[in-house]
């Protein structure tokens, strides 16, 4: 994968370009139909037929233009994949570029947004710097390899409403009395896990006093990004006339200087008033990433109302569950059932799921 440096740089084009491609790195690299986000889809079979097509054996992968001239396939990296490529630096024929050296870095950057942080938008995580030349002068096509082996990459990849976490490399041209020449390149990085060792299940029993009583079951609590979550809904008591029932898959981001802190807090239903000055500066936003009717008409005492609900069908980019990462943001996901009266009155409950990743894609 490559990409050009702008204009305004003396003549001087950078091109930077991993090495490895999924044909060559199957358990390592992995094509992806577009870039994640945090928007949510509009069709809903977008989701399905994306990964379909990004799957299939038989289609042979787009081939990437030679000299960067068109649009290229977005690749995503395992964190075990060393990040290594090559830097090519072209001049126009009969111009020339003196440098104070060129660097070639790579980063694990934190972005926060405005009023997410106090004072510092961004937290390195990584940041490594390697030399690719000496000063000197540039007046041809210099193509220069670089590795960055070994490097662990604790955090995923993630673009969210007011935070996101890259990798990226970064080449510099250090000039005497002028900016640097800079060019990026960012790496988008999946870190596949494993089942947790503890998934019970699943089990509440909820209602209103003398007329709601429900029981809703959910086989596990834990979840791949391409499983099913299957349970079951049992009406105890029902003096209410329901209309409808519906369940929904809601994304919450959580964002700012002590994070950890506020889910500590909300676990635990209180806190001092410093801690509460703290979750002045967390930043909270939530995302309905599908909603679905799974009943319509009034249910009766007895009555089993079975959920199955396919997380490969949202419409959205499903992320792993973060908790707290560098105590400075967090990434939630709940079931929330809800039913609705003929009243149009809404009785809700919402139960967390915790997501994680068994494979790129």
């Amino acid at each position: 994968m490559a990409f050009f440096g702008g204009l305004g740089t003396g003549g001087l084009q950078i091109k930077i370009r991993l090495t490895g491609t999924p044909e060559t790195h199957p358990h390592d690299i992995f094509y992806l139909r577009h870039r994640p986000s945090w928007k949510v889809r509009k069709n809903v079979f977008t989701a399905l037929k994306s990964h379909k097509i990004s799957t299939a054996p038989t289609l042979a992968p787009q081939q990437q233009q030679k000299d960067g001239g068109g649009p290229q396939r977005i690749m995503v990296y395992s964190c075990n994949h060393d990040t290594e490529g090559e830097v090519t630096l072209q001049m126009p024929h009969g111009k020339k570029l003196d440098h104070m050296g060129i660097q070639v870095k790579f980063f694990g950057r934190i972005d926060m947004e405005a009023g997410a942080h106090e004072g510092r938008p961004h937290y390195d995580f990584i940041s490594l710097s390697k030399e690719l030349l000496p000063p000197g002068s540039l007046f041809d096509t210099r193509t220069i390899p670089f590795n960055f082996r070994g490097v662990e990459k604790i955090h995923e990849s993630y673009h969210g409403r007011n935070v996101s976490v890259k990798y990226f490399v970064r080449v510099e041209v250090q000039r005497q009395w002028l900016p640097p020449i800079t060019q990026e390149h960012e790496v988008l990085v999946q870190i596949p896990g494993v089942e947790p060792s503890v998934n019970e299940p699943i089990k509440m029993e909820v209602g209103i006093e003398d007329c709601l009583h429900i029981e809703f079951e959910y086989e596990k609590r834990c979840y791949h990004l391409h499983d099913v979550i299957c349970g079951k809904i049992n009406f105890l008591l029902v003096r209410i006339k329901i209309k409808h029932m519906e369940l929904a898959v809601i994304r919450r981001e959580t964002s700012g200087e002590g994070v950890a802190l506020t889910a500590a807090m909300a676990s635990a239903g209180g806190g001092t008033t410093g801690a509460k000055s703290d979750m002045q500066n967390i930043v909270t936003e939530t995302q309905t990433l599908l909603k679905y009717e799974i009943m319509d008409g009034a249910p009766v005492k007895g009555e089993l109302i079975p959920v199955r609900l396919y997380l490969r069908g949202i419409p959205a980019d499903v992320t792993p569950t973060y908790h707290a990462e560098n105590n400075r943001f967090a990434v939630r996901y709940f079931l929330n059932l809800v039913l609705v009266d003929e009243e149009d009155r809404r009785y809700f409950k919402q139960q967390e799921i915790i997501l994680w990743r068994n494979e790129l894609g």
